[in-house]
């Protein structure tokens, strides 16, 4: 499997089975232009204009936007129920987080996930191989929440998301987000580089985490 970031919460993850798109931005909105892509499927964590852009897609993809279970072209999707904040939705709504799986391997994309994940619901999440993390703090989680998170899941794989970036997104909603950086130092990482693609294969996962940062492309 290969997976693209294109910044904020938007990664492309291409299978053998096909092509998954999670967390589209309106580009009005992130002022920055959309990435020609295509997919079988799009996930939509919650209808904020930054991550419920599906229409921007191309290739006809199935649009899931609720928990529950789906299915196409063998790649499974798992959505479970979430808050947008620490306050239950009050503040900013819902927000699904989705186990995606695909190739045989396991990626859960957290959204914009706004509190800890309770014990009941990590044991219903079950084994988890990749975990894709907002880790920017304000609009989700910060640093030292995503941490917790991380060493409750286990994965084998986390990749952050959701952080400040300066690669042209909107600058009022970046400059509240923390950088990557904080994220690494809270979790004691050290000499992490960027990467702009990272494909992985079932059995290159191991027992030991690693933390891939990944540059937003273009």
């Amino acid at each position: 499997m290969d997976i693209k970031y294109f910044g904020h919460s938007l990664f492309l993850l291409r299978g053998r089975q096909g092509k998954v798109v999670t967390d589209p931005y309106d580009s009005t909105m992130m002022k920055k232009k959309f990435p020609k892509t295509e997919a079988d499927i799009v996930t939509v964590s919650h209808e904020h204009g930054d991550h419920n852009a599906a229409n921007l897609v191309e290739g006809n993809p199935l649009v899931v936007n609720l928990p529950g279970e789906y299915e196409k072209n063998g790649i499974r999707i798992y959505g479970f129920d979430s808050f947008h904040d620490g306050s239950k939705g009050e503040k900013r709504g819902k927000n699904t987080i989705y186990k995606i799986e695909i190739d045989d391997i396991s990626v859960l994309h957290c959204g914009d996930l706004g509190h800890p994940l309770s014990n009941e619901l990590i044991e219903q999440i079950e084994d988890v191989d990749i975990l894709i993390i907002p880790v920017g703090g304000f609009y989700t989680i910060g640093p030292d929440e995503a941490g917790d998170i991380v060493s409750k899941i286990e994965p084998s794989v986390v990749i952050p998301m959701h952080y400040k970036t300066d690669v042209g997104f909107n600058k009022e909603i970046m400059d509240k987000l923390a950088p990557v950086s904080e994220f690494i130092q809270a979790i004691g990482i050290s000499n992490v580089e960027p990467v702009t693609k990272y494909s992985i294969k079932k059995p290159d996962i191991g027992e030991e985490m690693s933390v891939v940062v990944m540059e937003p492309s273009s």
